[in-house]
C-alpha cells in the first residue's frame, strides 16, 4: 500500500469569481483575486491510499462515504492527474490501474459559503499529485476541474486566477501575486452567522446569474478589469485603505448580481447587512479605514484587519453584537482564542473619537468567530503526522 496525506487552505476571494463561460471545463467569465488563509485554523485534510487489493475506488467525506466513480468532477481530476503523470514520466511507485481509497475532512463548516469546496478539491488534487509523483504548475488547471476557486488554494498569499481565452482552458491558471510573507500582519476575523448548508449552491446560482442577469456581464467587462489592476497594486504597496475599499465594493457588486438574477439568489441575510453597516460605522468613528468586509455566497462575513488593530476591533464587535458565550473559547476560535475571549468579555462600553457609539444589536446573532491570518499553500504531511485511512483495511478511522 502507498499512502499520502496533505492539507490545503481555504481562500477567500477579494475580486469575486461568479459565472462560467464553459460549465464542463469550469472556465470563468472574469479574472478573480483571493487571499489564502492559514491552515493552522482552517483547512481540508485528505489521505489517498493505493493498493493492489482494493477492488474499487472509494471515498469518504467528513466520515460519510460518497460516490466516487459516479462523481464526474472527482473522476475528471483523477484522470487528468494520471494523464499528467504519464506525460511527465513521473516516477510512480505503483501501476496507475490500482484502485484508490480517499478520505477527506474539513475542520470548518461545509457548503456554508466558507470556500469548503475550494479547499477540498485543492487538497484532493495536491494529495493525488504527491501520490503519483507529479509536481507541476498545471495542477491549478486540474484543481479547477473540481471546483473553480480550488485552483487559487494551490498557492499561498495573494493569488490571481486568470480567466484565460483558449477554448480548451489551458491558459486558465492561478498564479501568485504576492506571498504571505509580503503582508504578514494581514489578519481575518470570520463572523459565522450560519454554519448550515446554503439554499442555492454556487454552481446553480452562478449558472442562473449568467443566464438571466445583465449586471453580471457589465461587471465582467467593465468593472472587474480595473479592480484587478487597482487591488493588485494596493497589495504590492500594502495600501490597506485602497485594498479595503475595492474589496468591499466588489463584495457589494457580487451580491447585487445575485439579486439581479431571476429568480434572485439571496446569500446575505439581515445579520450580514448589519455586519456591513457595523464596519462602515466603525471606520467612520475611527476616522480611517481599519477593517473591510467581504461576503462569499453565504451570510458569513470575512473581516480583513491588520494584526495591530485586532485587539481594538474585537471588543467593538462584542459591543455591537453581544453574545452570552463571549468568555468561552468555543465562541472565539483560532489565534489566541483564550486571550480574545477575555478581551471581548471585558468590553462594556465604547465611544470612538468621543462622538460616536456603535449600534447595539440583540444578543447571540453570531454563532462564533474564527480569528486567522494570511497563509501559505498546501503541504504534504510526513513522518508521524496522522493519516486518515487505516492502512490495514483501507477504511477511514
Amino acid at each position: 500500500m502507498f499512502i499520502e496525506t496533505c492539507i490545503a487552505p481555504v481562500n477567500i476571494a477579494l475580486i469575486k469569481y461568479w459565472g462560467k463561460r464553459d460549465e464542463e471545463l469550469i472556465l470563468p467569465i472574469n479574472d478573480s483575486i483571493s487571499m489564502t488563509l492559514s491552515t493552522d485554523e482552517m483547512c481540508a485534510k485528505t489521505t489517498a491510499a493505493a493498493c493492489s487489493t482494493f477492488k474499487e475506488h472509494r471515498m469518504w467525506l467528513n466520515g460519510e462515504e460518497i460516490p466516487f466513480e459516479k462523481n464526474s468532477r472527482i473522476m475528471r481530476c483523477l484522470k487528468a492527474l494520471q494523464c499528467l503523470a504519464l506525460a511527465k514520466g513521473a516516477p510512480t511507485k505503483f501501476p496507475l490501474e490500482w484502485k484508490l481509497h480517499l478520505t477527506s475532512r474539513n475542520n470548518f463548516p461545509t457548503a456554508a459559503g466558507l470556500a469548503s469546496s475550494a479547499a477540498g478539491y485543492a487538497c484532493l488534487v495536491y494529495t493525488l499529485a504527491c501520490l503519483y509523483g507529479v509536481a507541476d504548475e498545471e495542477l491549478t488547471a486540474i484543481a479547477r476541474l473540481g471546483s473553480g476557486s480550488a485552483c487559487r488554494s494551490l498557492h499561498g498569499g495573494f493569488v490571481r486566477w486568470h480567466m484565460g481565452h483558449l477554448a480548451d482552458g489551458s491558459d486558465s491558471l492561478a498564479l501568485p501575486i504576492a506571498s504571505a510573507s509580503h503582508w504578514p500582519n494581514m489578519h481575518v476575523l470570520i463572523l459565522v452567522v450560519s454554519d448550515g448548508r446554503k439554499k442555492t449552491s454556487s454552481t446553480k446560482g452562478m449558472q442562473r446569474t449568467v443566464e438571466t442577469s445583465d449586471l453580471i456581464h457589465y461587471r465582467a467587462k467593465h468593472c472587474v478589469p480595473s479592480r484587478i489592476k487597482a487591488i493588485s497594486e494596493a497589495i504590492r504597496q500594502r495600501d490597506f485603505e485602497l485594498f479595503a475599499k475595492i474589496t468591499m465594493q466588489d463584495s457589494n457588486q457580487f451580491h447585487a448580481t445575485a439579486l439581479d438574477t431571476y429568480p434572485p439568489c439571496v446569500y446575505m441575510n439581515d445579520i450580514s447587512h448589519s455586519i456591513a453597516a457595523f464596519v462602515h460605522a466603525y471606520n467612520a468613528a475611527i476616522g480611517s479605514t481599519r477593517v473591510a468586509y467581504t461576503f462569499d455566497a453565504g451570510p458569513n462575513a470575512c473581516l480583513y484587519v491588520l494584526q495591530e488593530h485586532v485587539s481594538s476591533l474585537l471588543p467593538a464587535i462584542q459591543i455591537s453584537f453581544p453574545n452570552d458565550s463571549a468568555d468561552n473559547v468555543e465562541y472565539f476560535k483560532g489565534i489566541a482564542s483564550d486571550q480574545l475571549a477575555q478581551s471581548a468579555a471585558e468590553a462594556t462600553d465604547i465611544s470612538l473619537n468621543g462622538n460616536t457609539s456603535l449600534p447595539i444589536h440583540e444578543h447571540n446573532l453570531l454563532k462564533y468567530i474564527i480569528h486567522t491570518k494570511i497563509g501559505a499553500g498546501p503541504k504534504r504531511l510526513t513522518g508521524t503526522e496522522e493519516h486518515l485511512i487505516n492502512t490495514t483495511t483501507g477504511h477511514p478511522y
